[in-house]
């Protein structure tokens, strides 16, 4: 009860801001070229995803799909770190243009809260996490287990339904920041940690010793993580679908960050045109340059190498592509055609 009373009240809010706010942000494109910035929200300290390094430059798989965004538009990107709890209000009110930052694709987000997912950048689902030395081998031998989660997210409402279907109880601790999350895990304060799988991978890296900790096999929900923009601006929306939609394209095609500019010069592929503006006028349908795609894959490469830098088997995360290789892979990434 406490946990859909949690829900109730952050859509309260969110309704407030949709009233109060109205249609003023039926032309973001035109604000952010107007400004010559995107404003982009990502995640906090998230390693692989979305962190400041040690020089305080952003770096991230969502922090790369913040930069093609810029690109294709032509603009500088500014970063804002948002908690869970403060993702949605900083959207909606305009504090930030789009969401590129782990967030669930749910019903009641696209429905209920004002607001408009472009595409899933990452299919995900909500996992565990524990020490080896508790022996656990599988999510059943859980009960009765302290665990620590994030508020404020699905990751509570998965948790309380799942426990439920298996007549187990738990007793939860939240915390606000992820980073929160797992120190407070590391401490001891609790047996479990509860999030999305490659977030579990991402905070484990972090950890002074991650070989010390165990991701259970149990996956029990969908995560489909995307692009997140107010609903009312259909223009912005598609410019935000269509970067992640040439993103995954590119990499089908076999365009990298290295032959972009030579494949656009000199290919005869029809298909390798359209994407890189030397037919069509496929920029200028969505308001940008027809150079738009180009210039996001020179800037971050496709939607395979900003996964492999990032968060792929050979950096400390070590995710395989699974779900999310391309379709013609066995994976779930396809991307309609652009023609």
């Amino acid at each position: 009860m406490k946990i859909k009373m949690r829900f109730m009240a952050i859509a309260a809010v969110l309704s407030v801001a949709m009233v109060t706010a109205g249609m003023g942000f039926a032309a973001t494109l035109d604000d952010v070229k107007a400004r010559g910035e995107l404003k982009c929200g990502v995640g906090q300290q998230l390693p692989g995803f979305a962190f400041a390094d040690s020089q305080g430059n952003f770096r991230g798989f969502d922090v790369d799909f913040c930069r093609a965004t810029a690109a294709a538009i032509g603009v500088k990107v500014k970063f804002f770190p948002l908690s869970a709890k403060e993702r949605f209000p900083a959207l909606q009110s305009g504090e930030v243009d789009v969401l590129w930052r782990n967030t669930t694709w749910t019903f009641s987000r696209d429905v209920n809260l004002g607001f408009d997912f472009a595409g899933v950048n990452y299919y995900d689902g909500q996992g565990f996490m524990v020490r080896k030395s508790l022996g656990v081998k599988n999510a059943k031998e859980l009960d009765g287990a302290t665990v620590c989660m994030n508020a404020g997210t699905t990751t509570e409402l998965n948790l309380a339904t799942y426990f439920r279907a298996h007549k187990m109880k738990f007793e939860p601790v939240l915390f606000e920041k992820s980073e929160e999350v797992r120190q407070a895990y590391e401490a001891g304060r609790c047996d479990i940690y509860t999030t999305d799988a490659s977030g579990m991978a991402a905070q484990r890296s972090a950890m002074k010793n991650p070989g010390e900790h165990v991701i259970l096999p149990e996956i029990i929900s969908k995560e489909p993580l995307g692009p997140v923009t107010r609903q009312g601006d259909s223009q912005w929306n598609d410019v935000v679908r269509w970067v992640l939609n040439a993103l995954i394209i590119a990499e089908e095609l076999g365009v990298t960050q290295s032959n972009a500019q030579s494949m656009g010069d000199n290919s005869t592929d029809p298909t390798v045109r359209g994407l890189l503006g030397k037919s069509g006028t496929y920029g200028e349908d969505l308001g940008l340059t027809n150079a738009w795609a180009l210039n996001a894959i020179k800037a971050v490469g496709n939607y395979g190498e900003i996964f492999e830098r990032n968060i792929g088997k050979n950096t400390p995360l070590g995710l395989e592509r699974g779900l999310n290789a391309l379709w013609t892979d066995g994976g779930l990434q396809y991307a309609p055609p652009i023609r």
